[in-house]
Order: structure tokens, then C-alpha cells, then sequence
């Protein structure tokens, strides 16, 4: 049997999405140790540290399934955030959430409309149903939203803005948002991926929970896995028009969420000192890794993130290797249409000195 010509048309033309090398792997290409990782984004201080010892109970409880409604997390947050409960929809991760968008809104004949350079999941999600992804070209790697509006027909049902963008780092501000917000026609959904948004700083940088009573047909998504530490145990969530949540809930799978990254959901958000703490060692390390791209006059994307994108100015690949071979992981972009670029996530002060130092060395 030919399992290609049985596949669903949409997903033959894509790639595997290819995460950050773990350092187990490069340990077993190269046979080095004291890997630096700066490539996935991650938050370098780890998950609060009352993960340690608070998860105990939750463990004895692993024969049995978890609260599939996700009750107390949902509680939590909709006092958090001044929302309702039935607004919020609790996903494996913000990835998970932004599939059942996808799901509930798209198929062939449709389409969703992205920003050049846009985080990657977006047109896997969109192409894997069968829709058209249309890509709109960036202005200096900040989305072009007089150019999103444009693209945008009747056959479009999503569109997508990551504020902050990864791999960019790039955001909109509150004066475009609305303006935008307020000449998309009802029928679409703006989907808007606040991933990092607790490391946004900028005065001018929109919230959009506080946007949502003013348009329903936005939807805002974010992240446990960023700010508060918790990648490995894939949480996110986002928060909607009611009616869009209850869409959503229709289709996603029971128990999509584990009892532990539940658990460790309350305790990271009982925990905002650390949170707290993070965002300092981010501003400082942004502060840090710009710097040091200054000094060897190589350019640099602004980034509100946790990371940023700095152009080598010249097939980027090749740096690549060099810092793998010096033990510094971090991660390239041509699939985002990026080849001359890497981009670093802010280590801890030493970590983000051992990568500045191996980037020297590899750029002679």
C-alpha cells in the first residue's frame, strides 16, 4: 500500500517540526560536556521551586485520571485575569490550543493569514487541515498589518499575530492593534500568541485580555512553558468569546492535560516572585547578549522576548556548527526564512557569558 497517496493532502508537503537540539544528543555526537542550550527559548532560572516537594501528592495519585475540566486552574486564572471561566480554554501546551482553533475553523476552501518570518506552527496547523496559508512580507521584521488587513477575503476565517513574534522578537503596539482590531470584518478570528508576554516591558505593548469585551472575535493564547518554567509539562491556555470555548471544548480530547502539569500550573502561578525574578535576569541578559552583538557589528532584530535574533551576515549554518562544537546550542532559522540569522534564548549571566565567548572564538 502506498501509506503517501492514503495521507491526508495537506500534511505531504510538510517537514517535521524541528525543535532545538537537546543536549543528550549533541553529548552523543560530539562527546563533550557542560553544554550550554540557549536554543529553545527556555527559561533558565527552572519552574518555582515549590515544585520540588508540593508535587508529591499528585504523584501518589498517578493511577488516576485527571480533572479533565481543569476546574482549579480555570478558577485560578479567570480571577487572574478578570475573566470568565467559561472564556478559558486549557490546552498541552499553547501549541495544543492553537490546533483546536484550527480544527474549529478551518479546512479546505478556507484560509489563515500569517506574517513572514511567523512562528511555524501556524502554517503546520493551517496546511495539515487542507487550508491556504497566505503569508504576508514583514516591514523590517515587524508584521505589516495594513498588508494582513489586505490579505484578508472571504474564504479567511483565521488570522494569526504572535506579539511578541518568535523567532523575531518583534511586537505591535497598541495604536495599530485597535485599528486593525477594529477593521477585520466579524467573521474572522484574530488569534493573538502572547507567549512572551511576560517579558514585554514596552509602555506601548497591548494586552489583549483588556481588548477582548471590545472585539469577540479575538482570541488570546499563552503559555506556562515561558516565563513560568514549565516546558517539559506542556500547559497553556487561552481565553475567548464563550461561545468560541465551547467550540473548542467540543473537539478536544479528554483528559488533555496531565494531573501534574495541572498541579504544577497552581504552584508556578503561587509563585510570582519568580516569575518576577526571571523577567529581571531577562532584562539583563537582553542587555548582555545585545552588547556583545554590538561589539563584533552584527546586527541585531529588537526583541520583546526572551531571546533574540541577530543576523551573521552570511550563511548562518556554518556559525552553527562552530558553537556546537564549543558546546553552545543555539538555533538556527532558515525554515523562517532566516538563513543568515541565529537566533540565542537569555541564559543566566554565565551561561550567556560562556555563549558571547564561543561566538567570538567561532567568528575569529
Amino acid at each position: 500500500m502506498d501509506f503517501f497517496k492514503a495521507a491526508n493532502p495537506g500534511i505531504l508537503d510538510l517537514a517535521p517540526y524541528q525543535p532545538g537540539k537537546p543536549i543528550e544528543e549533541l553529548e552523543r555526537e560530539l562527546g563533550i560536556t557542560g553544554i550550554v542550550k540557549l536554543a529553545s527559548n527556555e527559561n533558565p532560572l527552572g519552574p518555582t521551586p515549590r515544585l520540588n516537594t508540593d508535587l508529591a501528592a499528585t504523584l501518589k495519585e498517578g493511577a488516576r485520571y485527571p480533572d479533565g475540566s481543569a476546574y482549579e486552574l480555570k478558577r485560578r486564572l479567570s480571577g487572574l485575569l478578570d475573566c470568565d471561566m467559561n472564556q478559558i480554554t486549557i490546552g498541552n501546551g499553547s501549541n495544543d490550543v492553537l490546533e483546536l482553533l484550527g480544527r474549529v475553523f478551518l479546512g479546505p476552501g478556507l484560509n489563515a493569514v500569517v506574517s513572514e518570518h511567523a512562528f511555524v506552527v501556524y502554517g503546520l496547523v493551517t496546511r495539515a487541515l487542507g487550508a491556504t496559508l497566505r503569508e504576508v512580507p514583514c516591514q523590517n521584521f515587524y508584521q505589516d498589518l495594513d498588508a494582513t488587513l489586505k490579505a484578508i477575503d472571504a474564504q479567511t476565517r483565521l488570522v494569526f499575530i504572535a506579539n511578541p513574534n518568535n523567532p523575531t522578537g518583534t511586537w505591535v503596539g497598541k495604536t495599530a492593534l485597535e485599528a486593525f482590531l477594529s477593521a477585520v470584518p466579524d467573521s474572522v478570528i484574530v488569534v493573538l500568541d502572547e507567549a512572551y508576554v511576560e517579558y514585554v516591558e514596552d509602555a506601548d505593548y497591548p494586552n489583549g485580555l483588556e481588548l477582548m469585551d471590545r472585539y469577540p472575535n479575538l482570541v488570546v493564547t499563552r503559555t506556562f512553558s515561558k516565563a513560568f518554567g514549565l516546558a517539559a509539562l506542556r500547559l497553556g491556555y487561552s481565553v475567548s468569546h464563550p461561545d468560541i470555548a465551547d467550540l473548542m471544548n467540543r473537539i478536544r480530547q479528554p483528559f488533555n492535560v496531565n494531573s501534574v502539569a495541572l498541579a504544577a500550573g497552581l504552584l508556578a502561578l503561587d509563585d510570582p516572585e519568580h516569575v518576577a525574578e526571571g523577567v529581571r535576569i531577562n532584562r539583563e541578559g537582553l542587555a548582555v547578549l545585545n552588547a556583545a552583538f554590538e561589539s563584533l557589528s552584527l546586527p541585531a532584530i529588537p526583541s520583546a522576548g526572551n531571546f533574540v535574533c541577530f543576523d551573521v551576515q552570511s550563511d548562518a549554518l556554518p556559525v552553527y556548527q562552530g558553537l556546537l562544537e564549543r558546546g553552545v546550542i543555539v538555533r538556527p532559522v532558515g525554515v523562517y526564512g532566516l538563513p543568515n540569522h541565529l537566533r540565542v534564548s537569555v541564559g543566566t549571566p554565565s551561561e550567556n557569558q560562556v555563549f558571547t565567548t564561543a561566538l567570538k572564538s567561532v567568528l575569529g
